[in-house]
């Protein structure tokens, strides 16, 4: 059972919800974020590095240099440096496409939430060991909730309901690790899906 825990975390993991954003409305709701189909692939990856493989470089550096004691971040005031380090990457991204690559307002947007999703990491770890995964996971279904209303056609209700059901293995994981309490795992719940909904209402 904990390997299988450990697989779940790993799958979900909080720095893969851009991708996997931008992977699942590129092909259920492509046009919100207006990515032709040919070119889905080289925008995911493109996503994937800024947003995934650039903070994990980060990490490895901090974990070189002493700053961390392990990748997972156990120690609340160890995740200070690199939350902000992460918080910084994801807002210069979308700063980046505001600014030189505003090819979809949509996008930028979805980007914009994203990075406020950090940033709301950040401010919450200097109170308790907020659960990341946990907000990342229901930050994603806040975004997808009220985008089922602006498509015509369902598309995007399994994608949601497969969201909302990863989103219960991944909290069960992480309880199961002992990696946060349930009420670390309930804030970071609450935060990610206010933070997501509210921001595709106001935005979109």
């Amino acid at each position: 059972m904990k390997a299988a825990a450990t697989i779940v975390s790993i799958i979900f993991h909080p720095l893969l919800l851009t991708t996997y954003m931008v992977m699942l409305l590129g092909t259920f709701f492509p046009t919100l974020l207006m990515i032709a189909p040919q070119n889905l692939r080289v925008m995911t990856a493109f996503i994937f590095c800024f947003t995934f493989l650039l903070p994990v470089v980060n990490l490895i550096m901090f974990r070189m240099f002493g700053t961390i004691s392990s990748y997972t971040l156990e120690n609340r005031a160890e995740r200070i440096i690199p939350f902000i380090a992460i918080a910084l990457i994801y807002m210069v991204t979308a700063l980046l496409f505001f600014i030189k690559l505003r090819f979809s307002v949509y996008f930028n947007y979805l980007l914009l939430i994203v990075a406020m999703l950090v940033m709301a990491a950040v401010v919450l770890n200097f109170f308790l060991k907020v659960s990341v995964h946990a907000l990342a996971a229901w930050g994603g279904i806040g975004i997808l909730l009220p985008l089922n209303k602006a498509v015509e056609q369902p598309d995007l209700l399994w994608p949601t309901a497969g969201a909302i059901l990863a989103a219960g293995f991944v909290m069960a994981a992480r309880l199961y690790l002992n990696a946060h309490t349930p009420r670390e795992m309930l804030v970071g719940s609450i935060t990610g899906f206010s933070i997501g909904f509210f921001g595709v209402l106001y935005f979109f």
